[in-house]
């Protein structure tokens, strides 16, 4: 008679929970499934909601990239989120329903943004197939994918209200650092980070570089893009800054790719 195979694990009869465990955890090296991935995060209100004039000089601008680039587009929700959220806060809706809400059209964003993509082969995919993206991306495919991090009904309670923290920001900023990408960019419809909304005080400050902490103990009242995302900069192991830049400048997102300076870098 065989005997028993009994399974190795240095986890065996662990709680998961010990502070020295999970500090060694840590020790391990993780891989990085596309290290010269670059996520490019369209906002739906900063850019999408502009229509023709800014998406389609933009389209060709990414296309023409993915020639040469590896590129993952991500796209935001923009006007129709902050309307369906309006209505389910009024109606009562729980948190993590509104995070189903939300995710609902930043799905409709990626389906039209992957049609402007198609003669560079755009193709949309679902948050589920990230790992096929080394495949999809061998085979010449331009994927579109939608922003919402797929928490829906089980979205994280928020410190603060009751819309959902884990919005588009923070779900092209999750994708780069799944599969330990290259560049984190985030498209928008300013130059970058400054203290105040630039449109309702024009004499706000512009911020070139800055620190994950630095930014968050500054608590702005209106910051351009998610704290969560900020927030989870801090402990990622293979993305190491975020940066945002002015997607209606044409050749914004080309200079970012490429590493040259440009918009807002916040760094680790």
């Amino acid at each position: 008679m065989a005997e028993r195979f009994e399974m190795g694990s240095r986890l065996k009869g662990e709680s998961l929970v010990r502070r020295s465990l999970l500090r060694a955890t840590g020790e391990v090296r993780q891989i990085r499934i596309m290290p010269d991935l670059n996520v490019v995060k369209i906002g739906g209100h900063g850019v999408i909601d502009y229509g023709r004039a800014v998406v389609h000089p933009l389209m060709e601008e990414i296309g023409e990239l993915s020639r040469d680039h590896k590129i993952v587009v991500a796209t935001g929700g923009g006007a129709r989120v902050r309307h369906i959220l309006d209505v389910g806060i009024d109606l009562g809706m729980p948190t993590g329903v509104l995070a189903e809400l939300a995710g609902k059209i930043s799905e409709q964003n990626a389906t039209m943004i992957s049609l402007l993509l198609s003669k560079y082969n755009g193709v949309r995919i679902s948050t589920g197939e990230l790992l096929n993206l080394p495949s999809l991306i061998s085979l010449g495919m331009l994927p579109v994918v939608q922003g919402t991090p797929p928490y829906g009904l089980y979205e994280h309670p928020p410190k603060l209200g009751s819309i959902p923290p884990h919005r588009t920001d923070t779900g092209a900023f999750l994708m780069a650092e799944v599969v330990g990408g290259k560049n984190c960019i985030l498209g928008k419809n300013v130059n970058g980070l400054y203290t105040e909304n630039p449109f309702l005080n024009p004499d706000a400050e512009f911020i070139a570089d800055i620190t994950a902490d630095e930014l968050l103990e500054m608590q702005l009242e209106d910051m351009v893009l998610e704290p969560m995302a900020v927030e989870l900069l801090r402990d990622a192991v293979h993305i190491r800054e975020i940066k945002v830049v002015n997607a209606h400048v044409p050749g914004n997102i080309t200079k970012a790719v490429n590493g040259e300076r440009v918009g807002t870098i916040i760094r680790a």
